[in-house]
């Protein structure tokens, strides 16, 4: 019999039997400990959450401080939501894209948090993970044994270093998602090798998006690339539904879990959601701070890279709603 599966393990990994050994515990690891060309990294101090303008449009969380339930439903985009998505999903690859020109060694992430808030607020967006489920900044910054949800702090990026900039904006009613791996100086080999073999999962998964496909084979793409490369998947954060809500139906999972009915959900035109592999050199099981109750890290210490997009089915393929004009490029994107 399938089980019901909710938006990401994250939520619930303490209850759920699958994932009952990740633990909300510290891994026994000690700042800044050198493994080879990088650093282990745990959080260091940060500065106050920034504020918002009362002019800037806010999703309904930001307002009330509660974060509501999702739609029961998949939400199926219509053509007015669709333009508005775009429109929103290209502002969001736009601030992705001046970011990552100005990360160096030196740099803090909290600098780049700074960088990227403003950069929101003078184009009238909202930073959507800002005061979603109290997250006190507005990116998640994940620097090479921090698998994602990492909270931009005060420690300078060193040279070697890896991090994942994950940004999502709110304008005019709808999110917009996207985050892309940075390699910050001279990076050695393995790091190399993980960043390109997550951005190859990540359109691996993007290949199997079209009408009449089961969720479940973005999965099976990006688990079966991925193992073939020698790297684990990391299954304990999902892609999900976005639109007029930030979290939402369908579930995208990034290895294939059978037993759950999301993941035999069909795709439909207008369907919009992430794709958003995390690729680990090490372990796939991770631990939360219990510090701050969302950075996760791997239990082994070991580098993770991630990718992400936001994608709509369209009525014979999908659409890349947050590719860039490199990746055009590189990849010969085009709608499929």
């Amino acid at each position: 019999m399938r089980g019901k599966f909710t938006y990401c393990v994250y939520h619930a990994a303490k209850a759920h039997p699958m994932f009952s050994h990740v633990l909300s515990r510290v891994p026994t690891m000690n700042k800044q400990i050198k493994r080879g060309k990088f650093s282990i990294v745990l959080p260091h101090k940060t500065t106050p959450t920034r504020v918002v303008p009362s002019f800037i449009q806010k999703p309904p969380y930001a307002v009330t401080g509660v974060v509501g339930p999702k739609p029961v439903e998949t939400e199926i985009k219509n053509e007015e939501q669709i333009q508005t998505m775009r429109n929103t999903c290209r502002l969001a690859r736009k601030i992705l894209d001046s970011a990552g020109k100005q990360l160096k060694a030196g740099m803090t992430t909290d600098e780049i948090d700074e960088y990227i808030h403003e950069m929101c607020i003078d184009n009238g967006a909202y930073p959507s993970p800002l005061l979603y489920n109290n997250y006190p900044k507005s990116i998640c910054t994940s620097v090479n044994n921090v698998a994602c949800h990492g909270i931009p702090d005060l420690r300078p990026l060193e040279d070697g270093d890896i991090i994942n900039v994950d940004v999502t904006i709110y304008k005019d009613g709808m999110h917009g998602d996207v985050s892309k791996t940075y390699m910050i100086g001279s990076v050695d080999d393995k790091a190399k090798q993980l960043v390109k073999v997550t951005e190859q999962c990540l359109y691996a998964g993007i290949e199997q998006c079209r009408p009449g496909q089961k969720i479940i084979a973005i999965g099976t793409a990006i688990r079966d690339l991925a193992e073939s490369h020698g790297f684990s998947v990391i299954p304990a954060f999902c892609g999900h539904g976005i639109g007029s809500v930030f979290h939402s139906h369908p579930e995208i999972m990034h290895i294939p879990l059978g037993d759950y009915d999301s993941q035999h959900e069909i795709m439909k035109e207008g369907m919009t959601f992430t794709i958003e592999p995390i690729l680990s050199e090490g372990t796939d099981m991770v631990a939360i701070l219990e510090d701050d109750g969302w950075t996760a890290v791997s239990e082994d210490g070991s580098r993770s890279a991630q990718f992400e997009h936001t994608i709509l089915v369209t009525s014979d393929g999908c659409e890349i709603l947050t590719v860039s004009e490199e990746e055009i490029a590189k990849w010969g994107y085009k709608e499929n």
